[in-house]
């Protein structure tokens, strides 16, 4: 029993993630807003793309007459730079999580390479079946290695009765696998967040620049505040349309994600299944 305590606690020293900062998490969503606001600013708010430019410039320059369809999301406001800040950071890290979760995912199909580890432990050929997840190289490799090293090391154990082997091999699945997830999960809250805060700040610029809207109206009157009406409620729905599309995107980015996680996450567990029940079959 003291041989079991102490491969436990060996198991969870090893299996001890490591702490260490979340540099893209921490950096990358205020070079976007950075990167939106310029964006804005600079190839929006570029002078030349306005029949009556204001030349003193600054933070927000009153530019007026856009000459584009696409440079009239310039006049939609502040909320417009932050809601291309947001967009930029879904993109980066919907090409983050497609990177990390295509290396978890291995090489091969799952379904398939559990198949093949069970066969190999069928046959007791414990060393063909470590070989597979050498070359499977994903999260269901990872664990299911360790699993196989800590297997391995059972069969030759003869201190322990197969329920404290079998525990022990549980054990240091559970280790591996309490590495592997955080790993795929990490930096979805940004996708699920801007999801449902990218239509909310649409909503917000929209109904900013409908108040100035309908303050010009009050303050002018006549035909051509009309005019100049119609024309800001067209200029702060842009607001609501970029809001929704980044919101849009976001939302079947996080989706698919989610999928392919849970395919995974249900690799890992067969894996587990796969090992205890072998070991219990074959050395009773």
């Amino acid at each position: 029993m003291a041989d079991l305590s102490k491969s436990t606690a060996t198991a969870k020293s090893a299996a001890k993630p490591q702490e260490g900062g979340n540099l893209i998490a921490t950096l990358a969503p205020i070079a976007c807003i950075v990167a939106g606001y310029v964006i804005w600013r600079f190839v929006l708010g570029n002078a030349s793309n306005f029949t009556t430019p204001d030349p003193s410039g600054g933070f927000w320059p009153s530019h007026k007459g856009p000459k584009g369809t696409f440079t009239k999301m310039y006049e939609g406001g502040i909320v417009v730079p932050i809601l291309i800040g947001s967009l930029l950071i879904v993109l980066t890290f919907v090409i983050e999580r497609l990177m990390t979760i295509k290396k978890a995912a291995g090489k091969g199909n799952i379904a398939q390479f559990v198949r093949n580890v069970q066969f190999h432990l069928a046959n007791k050929e414990v060393d063909k079946a470590i070989s597979e997840c050498q070359k499977q190289q994903g999260s269901v490799g990872n664990v299911m290695m360790s699993g196989l090293k800590k297997y391995k090391e059972m069969i030759s154990n003869t201190e322990l009765d197969t329920d404290q082997k079998v525990l022990n091999i549980q054990k240091e699945i559970e280790e591996a696998t309490a590495l592997e997830l955080p790993m795929l999960e990490k930096n979805l809250v940004f996708l699920s967040t801007i999801a449902s805060v990218a239509t909310l700040l649409g909503l917000f610029g929209t109904v900013l620049g409908m108040i100035r809207s309908f303050s010009k109206l009050g303050e002018e009157g006549g035909g051509e505040a009309a005019r100049e009406l119609s024309q800001g409620i067209s200029e702060a729905l842009y607001n609501t349309a970029l809001g929704i599309g980044t919101s849009a995107v976001a939302i079947i980015m996080y989706n698919v994600f989610t999928t392919r996680i849970d395919g995974i996450t249900y690799g890992i567990d067969e894996s587990g299944f796969t090992l205890t029940q072998s070991f219990a079959a074959n050395y009773k």
